[in-house]
């Protein structure tokens, strides 16, 4: 594993850029396919990713988005945990309906742009049979694994940190409100509202009789899985959902309640409450066109409350779960897969964890 795949050290550095491009995942996933493209088919031309590309035939066309999403895709979902983009590169700007030979002289329009660059000459190495498609594909993936094997040793040593400040008092239900609030205020912290809510169900199950069903992906939408929203909790021993939480990184309007109304009126027949939980100030028409459905809903209630408030009140109602909230949601965070929470995100919430806790 220490050794590269590929013994020249300029092609190497080319594979690392792209590879271990931490601002765009977007451009790994996007080699990752078209060496596989010319692995499957070796007659294919590697700069050319498109089944339509103006003025060229189709015999040495491929389809990279076909190769991204089918099969790249699977590395994505399976519990690998590579750092690689959760979604098909060939709908991101720098590939989307360009249709055209990715020669070295094409502007892709993608950040970083020296990362681009750089994955045309790759291209281009590889069709010039200057660079073997199987050398590159095992160098990506030698990168790829050590990437994520360096991750995961941060995250465990701030975890071995962690615990080895339990001798002080737990953290106060004010204190865990704000380091939360901290963690929500990160960049890409779309997913923690979800947490948030699970953990609670999560640390006092035992106490409500209650169960949070297994979490959806973060990029599914509701459609796909047949969920009436983010979270769906269950009776212990019961399989209809008595509870719906839908979460919301803006204000919830009176159309996103009117939304909820047809998903109900499509099969939510067990539903008896249905929660939004918004990280934005609450909008009393919508706060009071939902409170007015009640009885027309047959006793369903909808209600929208503010994230922090929620945890708030969770933590002073079951204070002497806190500690267990906490660890529910550490958790939870840390299996959260990297398409869904990014390895920044994981450690800022440990090392403000740490931060908050030696504090004391």
């Amino acid at each position: 594993m220490e050794r590269p795949f590929i013994a020249d050290a300029g092609m190497q550095a080319k594979i690392e850029t792209v590879a271990l491009c931490l601002k765009n995942r977007a451009g790994v996933r996007a080699l990752l396919a078209g060496l596989l493209a010319k692995l499957h088919t070796p007659s294919v031309d590697i700069r050319k990713p498109f089944t339509d590309i103006t003025g060229q035939t189709s015999d040495d066309n491929y389809s990279g988005r076909y190769y991204d999403e089918r099969h790249i895709q699977r590395l994505v979902e399976k519990p690998y945990n590579l750092p690689v983009k959760a979604t098909t590169a060939f709908l991101t700007p720098g590939f989307r309906t360009k249709n055209v030979v990715l020669t070295t002289d094409v502007k892709l329009g993608g950040r970083p742009a020296e990362m681009y660059e750089v994955l045309l000459k790759i291209f281009e190495d590889i069709q010039q049979d200057r660079l073997t498609a199987r050398s590159a594909m095992d160098e990506t993936f030698r990168l790829l694994v050590i990437e994520r094997d360096q991750r995961w040793a941060a995250i465990q040593k701030l975890v071995r940190d962690i615990r080895r400040t339990t001798d002080h008092l737990p953290l106060s239900a004010e204190a865990t409100v704000a380091l939360i609030g901290q963690h929500m205020a990160c960049k890409y912290s779309s997913r923690i509202p979800v947490l948030v809510v699970a953990a609670a169900y999560r640390a006092a199950e035992r106490q409500l009789g209650q169960t949070v069903r297994k979490l959806h992906p973060h990029n599914a939408a509701d459609k796909q899985t047949g969920a009436f929203g983010d979270i769906e909790v269950t009776i212990a021993g019961a399989d209809g959902v008595t509870t719906a939480y839908e979460m919301k990184m803006k204000a919830v309007t009176i159309g996103d309640v009117n939304l909820t109304l047809q998903k109900l009126a499509n099969g939510g027949t067990s539903i008896r409450n249905y929660i939004f939980i918004t990280t934005e100030p609450i909008l009393e028409e919508a706060r009071s066109y939902a409170a007015t459905l009640y009885e027309e809903l047959g006793g369903v209630e909808i209600a929208i409350l503010d994230c922090l408030g929620f945890l708030r009140y969770f933590l002073h109602l079951f204070h002497a779960l806190r500690t267990e909230f906490l660890e529910a949601y550490q958790d939870l965070r840390l299996a959260e897969p990297e398409s869904a929470v990014s390895h920044a995100l994981k450690e800022a919430f440990l090392t403000l964890r740490k931060t908050a806790e030696g504090a004391q």
